[in-house]
């Protein structure tokens, strides 16, 4: 079964965030309306592009959009 984007994100949450992404994943975790369970590019981007005023660009997204397609292919 594959994991949600959300839950994926969430390895990258941080006291000290010290990048982009680990800035994204705290936000995201505060976000009581983020799509936990979604695994669907276009649901996410949807989301965010309406209520992500915490991302400074959605490239932040994308690039944790990579990293966690790249993970799946791991497994």
């Amino acid at each position: 079964m594959r994991k949600s984007f959300y839950h994926f994100l969430m390895n990258y949450r941080h006291p000290a965030p010290k990048d982009t992404i680990s800035l994204f994943a705290n936000a995201a975790f505060l976000d009581v309306a983020f799509p936990k369970s979604a695994d669907d590019y276009h649901e996410l981007s949807s989301y965010l592009e309406l209520n992500g005023h915490y991302l400074d660009s959605m490239t932040v997204f994308d690039e944790a959009w990579q990293l966690y397609l790249s993970s799946e292919n791991k497994i």
